[in-house]
């Protein structure tokens, strides 16, 4: 069984305000991330808008990219051949893969985001074929041609892709199903992961850690149970799947039902999950990484994060920014708001300059990546609850955001 002898994660301190918060150091082939912190997602092998440098000049130690998509174009081989990830996309920092489990559910289940959140919309026309002991068959959705998934082929591809942390497959299970039905697919996730323990065993170099996943929807007892599969199995880390329920408070309930009976010394990441809101609310209970889309998608839409708003951002496409000669963010220091004034950004937008994507986007992951600062050194001053209300301004106590009028 795997000890990744190039991998460590050691937690440097604890919330002495009493929480589940902690710091800590994950050491990859590919250099150490601080956490608790956010992993950027360059889905198709590129940050959309932004390049490495300016990745790494806005703060950031670690991306991600997808399987499903990687695997789909241009295919692992190539990858493999030009270098892997690190050398085909330019990126000299830590990185992780995830299985590709995610996407092949939202083929059958519709929007990704919505299901996960409880939002439940009718599936277009589904790509996914179907979900079997063997694996997943599924359709291009470049040229509609057939393809299969597997466990053993999901860590065939991440191991030709070389990321530094990759994920066991699963079964991502939305928000509608009954509980027969997660409990089933639950019990398919652990079977899959053994199946991937057993594959990544047979080709660890040990250049690779892997994580296992926890799934069991919104029931405290199968969240219990998978719980309990991950932290018997020699994973490297745990991550945090599937449903989190309906609404935010639902959510906050699951994981901290969750957190209770994970790996205490293994890294811990939560899937999918990319508020501000949720970040806080997540390191409180222990969590160690995230990763969201959210950062550069809300950008290429015109919306900036900002520190202390009371919905999180500001959308630069409104009238108010017209004439505004100062930055997002006058307490910003990425290179937009040194730059550029809020009435430059906004003409951008209402330009259509692709110029605006690249401006936001650096802001925006520059945002992201000083809200986790801001949170490692808090949890060392036991002052979350003061980070928690400089970040989230008018935002209530509950965590739930107030509107401001933004839109």
């Amino acid at each position: 069984m795997p000890d990744y002898p190039q991998f460590r994660f050691d937690v440097t301190g604890r919330d002495p305000a009493g929480s589940r918060a902690r710091t800590g150091r994950l050491g990859t082939p590919h250099g150490v991330v601080e956490t608790p912190n956010f992993i950027f997602c360059g889905t198709k092998a590129a940050m959309k808008g932004v390049l490495p440098g300016q990745m790494h000049r806005a703060g950031s130690q670690i991306i991600l990219s997808n399987t499903y998509h990687l695997m789909i174009q241009p295919g692992a081989e190539i990858i493999a051949a030009l270098g892997g990830l690190h050398g085909f996309m330019g990126w000299d920092g830590p990185m992780l893969t995830d299985s590709g489990g995610f996407q092949i559910f939202s083929m059958g289940h519709g929007g990704v985001a919505d299901e996960i959140k409880g939002r439940r919309r009718p599936p277009s026309e589904a790509a996914l074929i179907g979900i079997s002991e063997e694996g997943a068959r599924f359709r291009s959705y470049r040229d509609g041609s057939p393809l299969f998934l597997s466990p053993e082929g999901s860590i065939d591809i991440q191991r030709k892709l070389g990321a530094d942390l990759i994920v066991v497959l699963d079964e991502c299970t939305p928000f509608h199903v009954e509980r027969a039905y997660t409990a089933q697919s639950m019990a398919l996730t652990h079977r899959w992961g053994d199946r991937c323990l057993a594959e990544f065993d047979r080709g660890d170099d040990g250049r690779q850690a892997l994580y296992g996943i926890i799934q069991g929807g919104v029931y405290a007892d199968l969240r219990q149970e998978s719980a309990t599969y991950t932290r018997d199995r020699p994973y490297f880390g745990t991550a945090i799947g599937g449903s989190l329920g309906g609404e935010a408070g639902q959510m906050r309930a699951v994981v901290a039902e969750t957190m209770r009976h994970v790996h205490p010394d293994r890294p811990v990441h939560l899937l999918g999950i990319g508020g501000i809101a949720d970040i806080l609310d997540g390191v409180a209970m222990g969590i160690d990484t995230f990763d969201s889309v959210q950062p550069t998608r809300v950008g290429r839409h015109g919306w900036a994060l900002r520190k202390g708003g009371a919905r999180e951002r500001v959308n630069l496409r409104n009238a108010r920014f017209r004439s505004e000669s100062g930055p997002i963010d006058e307490s910003c220091g990425c290179e937009t708001c040194a730059t550029f004034a809020a009435g430059y950004l906004h003409h951008l937008l209402r330009a259509d300059e692709l110029l605006a994507i690249t401006l936001l986007s650096i802001h925006n992951v520059y945002t992201m990546n000083r809200l986790m600062r801001d949170i490692r050194d808090a949890i060392a001053a036991g002052a979350l609850a003061e980070c928690r209300r400089a970040w989230l301004g008018a935002a209530s106590a509950d965590g739930e955001q107030e509107d401001d009028g933004e839109g």
